[in-house]
């Protein structure tokens, strides 16, 4: 890792105050009014640090030390904001299949499809 890899306090902050506002807020006001497949917030961060760390967050990071986000490295906070930003472009596609690999990797079974379930009129 470079010195130009590593974020300065500010702009740490920068990216911490846009995690926050990302998965605490904007996601999950969108994700509600427009149906994604989730919608809380904690749902939104186990996603987004999952796929940050690469496998279930708590096995990573410590739980006990709230909050998980701010355990991150630079690297892996970059990668969680940039995520989330992504989220927010692609929408409900792209969160799907995020949402999937994040349970798979908790040994939960996939959620049903858009849809299934629904009786047809």
């Amino acid at each position: 890792m470079t010195s130009s890899d590593r974020a300065g306090p500010a702009d740490r902050d920068a990216l911490l105050a846009r995690y926050r506002r990302l998965v605490l807020d904007e996601l999950p006001r969108r994700a509600r009014a427009e149906r994604w497949v989730v919608h809380a917030d904690h749902c939104f961060g186990r996603i987004v640090l999952d796929h940050a760390v690469g496998g279930c967050w708590y096995d990573v990071l410590d739980r006990r030390r709230p909050p998980a986000f701010a355990q991150l490295d630079d690297e892996r906070l970059r990668a969680a904001v940039a995520l989330a930003e992504r989220i927010a472009a692609e929408g409900d596609p792209l969160l799907r299949r995020l949402d999937e690999q994040s349970l798979r990797w908790r040994g939960h079974p996939p959620k049903p499809p858009a849809g299934a379930g629904r009786s047809r009129p």
